[in-house]
């Protein structure tokens, strides 16, 4: 193409950025409610979509005509039809136990990329005006780090979601200093590098931040690793506003700004919740070892059969649920909407008490209830339905554990000390959906099967539903 034709070419690609990137932030928006959710979804699809429509014809416009520009046509066209193929497939099978590792997953490739695109820029003939040289090098340096740190902080995070390796956090002896000192190590490569380029320190930059994200990630328990996941979401972000700053590219400067922002925001009100340092989850200083014996039984408990437990909630006036990992797994969500709909037919008030770290997703459980059609005004966060566990009737524990533990509250020495929990054992009665007695995702012993008021329901969370709302028709 002409010279003029590709100015204009970009003109309309820079306006299409210009409307994506509005879309992606109408996006976030919507994604902050559960009634503009669907909404939020559907703007960020519609701005992926012209982002890449735009860039695609940007691309073919500066390709058109060149030499060997078939063969560069013809790599675009064969990566987005891959790309694209394998994206629907996941999307289609993947089950929403899944989506934590699969996004972890999604992570590690973004973060690749950003490797790869700094080396490209560390490799490719640039011809730079002489005093931006430093700058662009210094740039590759980064964005080749936060990619390598993603990367392998990812798919750490993958393999302990996806129980591919244990959950329990690595404790090296002095792990924090192995952090900061490595920090402190890619601050003089990188300066190096800006000074004297050469492709020795960069492969050494490659190297230490490969090592880095995975000893952060893996130093990291699983019972905060909902918060590691949305600590990845915006890691990738500002790997992804890297790139876009060594293709010269505004919309992915933007967007991964938008995401990383995002992401630390999240990680923030997340670490808030748990009452972690936010300084600690982002260096993966936390994560301590539960101790043994955490799995072992330290007292009596009661079980309850289904009859029994449908007698109970009967006769409640006011009921809570408060769902975990343990609904998810089992796909119990639909027959508890079942039950809550017919609970409320005969004028018994029911709602959900969802902690910001049920599941192993950030919003994980709100997703699943929506899927099967609980009303949103009956699902309310842990400092909305705190107080009100004192005058509940009846508690469900349906697959939660780490998240209702009165140690939190009550054992100074507990792993999870100090993390704000569903306060449910202040509830007149407390049934416990569980397949056994073994400790939670983070490894410690939970009192809570023990209480007067506590009693069990063993057995898939699904078929135990399902025999309560048989006894209730």
């Amino acid at each position: 193409m002409s010279g003029d034709v590709l100015e204009i070419a970009n003109g309309v690609a820079v306006a299409a950025y210009v409307v994506a990137a509005l879309l992606f932030i109408l996006s976030l928006a919507g994604l902050s409610k559960h009634e503009t959710a669907r909404r939020g979804n559907t703007f960020g699809i519609v701005g992926m979509a012209i982002a890449l429509a735009a860039t695609g014809w940007l691309v073919v416009a500066g390709l058109w005509g060149q030499p060997q520009s078939t063969l560069g046509l013809a790599l675009l066209g064969g990566a987005v039809v891959v790309g694209a193929t394998i994206g629907l497939w996941r999307a289609r099978v993947v089950e929403m136990t899944g989506m934590p590792q699969l996004i972890a997953l999604f992570h590690s490739f973004v973060g690749l990329a950003a490797v790869l695109v700094g080396w490209n820029g560390a490799l490719a003939d640039t011809h730079l005006a002489p005093e931006l040289v430093g700058i662009h090098d210094g740039e590759v340096a980064i964005g080749i780090f936060i990619g390598a740190v993603t990367f392998t902080g990812s798919i750490v995070a993958f393999l302990k979601l996806s129980a591919r390796i244990s959950s329990k956090p690595l404790m090296l002896p002095g792990k924090n200093a192995l952090n900061l000192g490595a920090l402190v190590v890619f601050a003089g490569l990188t300066a190096w590098y800006v000074i004297a380029p050469s492709v020795g320190i960069l492969v050494a930059i490659t190297v230490l931040a490969l090592a880095l994200g995975w000893h952060l990630v893996a130093s990291i328990g699983g019972g905060d690793m909902p918060v590691v996941v949305s600590m990845l979401n915006s890691y990738s972000g500002w790997a992804a506003a890297a790139a876009g700053f060594l293709l010269n590219n505004d919309l992915l400067i933007v967007t991964g700004a938008l995401v990383g922002s995002s992401g630390a925001y999240l990680s923030y009100i997340m670490c808030k919740a748990m009452n972690r340092s936010f300084i600690s989850v982002i260096a993966g200083g936390f994560g301590i070892e539960a101790p043994k014996g955490g799995d072992e039984e330290t007292g009596e408990h009661r079980e309850i059969d289904a009859g029994a437990a449908a007698d109970m909630l009967l006769n409640a006036s006011s009921v809570v649920i408060t769902p975990g990992y343990g609904m998810a797994v089992a796909q119990a969500q639909y027959p508890v909407a079942d039950l809550v709909a017919r609970l409320r037919a005969r004028g018994i008030e029911v709602r959900f008490g969802i902690h910001p770290v049920a599941g192993r997703l950030p919003g994980h459980m709100n997703v699943l209830l929506a899927e099967a059609k609980v009303p949103y005004d009956i699902v309310l966060e842990m400092d909305e339905i705190n107080d009100d566990f004192a005058s509940t009737s009846v508690v469900l524990v349906i697959g939660a554990n780490d998240t209702v533990n009165p140690a939190a509250a009550e054992d100074p020495g507990s792993p999870i000390a100090g993390m704000p929990v569903l306060r449910v054992w202040e509830a007149d009665n407390v049934i416990v959906f569980k397949r056994s007695m073994a400790s939670g995702y983070a490894g410690v012993a939970n009192p809570l099967f023990w209480r007067d008021n506590t009693q069990m329901l063993f057995g898939d969370a699904k078929e135990r539903v399902e025999d309560i709302v048989r006894e209730l028709t």
